[in-house]
């Protein structure tokens, strides 16, 4: 620690900033418990937009989370300027020490020099030379620049190092807490349903990214074979219009969801995050596509199978502890990938994901899973 890094047992409140989306404000909480840890006495608050703050919110490491609603551009001029106003108003309130801004948005930097804190910490623009105003808004500085070798958490937590933090093992893990209401919403729908805990399986085929996904007819292909080894299978989506019609479109392939007894339960679109996170705590095997309920069942410790396409998996894969809980399916035949591109020649179609056949997937979890099938629920 040089003389001018900050003595974190002596840090009295902390911001740290992830202006994303929802998987990326999960993989910041390492940094948020990395602070908790080294500063125990310090408040640690949270700046995420709106809708990706339940993925904090029941951090045990956090004193606040200020949201900024994308809502208020739509709300005209004056409302806008209101809202902003009363979030700085409550900001300058806290006379933050240390402010962590952990993405390239330009509001970290804005809100650097209208805070004012002894310390400060963001990425460093890749195109040194340019950007002098951004780079002198921070007291330090940390190399953001993705590598396809490296994970974001470790990414994040070069911000911590970059303050002169050391960074343990114990440092490194992902935090989630779905909270008491949502644990006990979900406990009474798996009761309805007769599926015991541990006893299913989560299936997430989606991702606001269409070039992400895997197909309909392989999703619904990979969750019969599970429901006829006896596993039942709880597949979920968000509320989206167009995620909820791809759901249809595997259960219409699926005869095992249909029936007195079903063994597909279909949840797409009934859940909130707190609710999809008390849900994958419960189950078997997560098998999901790149996105962020993929690294939810990773944080919350439950075996986790992920189909990657153009997106880098060593940068973006399942992160948890132990890592042999999880695994990553994606094409060995496609040289090409992972090519970072919303599909082949930014497409929209990942030929890599349309060709990945249902047994590489299915070896994945019969290699999470073991060989014996689980017991049918007694309803079914």
């Amino acid at each position: 620690m040089s003389p001018s890094d900050p003595d974190p047992t002596r840090l009295q409140r902390v911001l740290v900033t992830k202006l994303r989306h929802h998987g990326d404000v999960l993989l910041a909480a390492p940094v948020i418990g990395a602070l908790a840890r080294h500063a125990p006495q310090a408040q640690i608050d949270a700046l995420v937009y709106a809708e990706t703050a339940p993925m904090l919110l029941n951090h045990p490491g956090l004193s606040q989370v200020h949201r900024i609603d994308r809502a208020w551009k739509r709300s005209g001029p004056w409302r806008q300027a209101l809202a902003e106003w009363r979030l700085l108003r409550a900001l300058r309130a806290r006379r933050y020490d240390l402010v962590v801004h952990l993405s390239v948005h330009p509001r970290g930097a804005w809100l650097v020099r209208l805070l004012r804190p002894r310390w400060s910490v963001g990425p460093e623009l890749s195109r040194p030379g340019r950007h002098a105003w951004w780079r002198n808004s921070f007291t330090h500085r940390y190399p953001a620049q993705s590598h396809p070798e490296r994970h974001t958490v470790e990414t994040n937590l070069d911000s911590l190092r970059a303050l002169g933090l050391p960074i343990g093992e114990a440092d490194k893990a992902v935090t989630l807490v779905a909270g008491a209401p949502a644990e006990s919403a979900i406990d009474q729908r798996l009761a309805a349903l007769g599926l015991p805990r541990g006893g299913f399986i989560h299936v997430h085929p989606m991702s606001r990214w269409r070039f992400k996904c895997w197909p309909s007819e392989r999703v619904a292909a990979l969750c019969e074979t599970l429901a006829a080894r006896g596993w039942p299978v709880v597949i979920t989506a968000a509320p989206d219009p167009q995620e909820l019609a791809l759901i249809a479109q595997v259960l219409a392939r699926c005869p095992a969801a249909g029936g007195i007894a079903p063994r597909i339960h279909d949840l797409s679109g009934k859940l909130s995050l707190e609710e999809l996170a008390a849900l994958t705590a419960r189950a078997r095997l997560f098998v999901g596509v790149d996105s962020a309920p993929m690294h939810m069942a990773a944080a919350v410790g439950t075996p986790t199978v992920g189909i990657f396409g153009p997106s880098r998996d060593r940068e973006w894969g399942p992160w948890g502890q132990p890592m042999s809980l999880h695994r990553v399916v994606a094409s060995t035949e496609h040289a090409c990938r992972p090519c970072g591109r919303a599909g082949c020649q930014d497409s929209k179609v990942s030929d890599c994901l349309v060709t990945l056949p249902e047994r590489a997937v299915l070896r994945a979890c019969e290699e999470l899973l073991g060989t014996a099938p689980a017991p049918l629920p007694a309803a079914a």
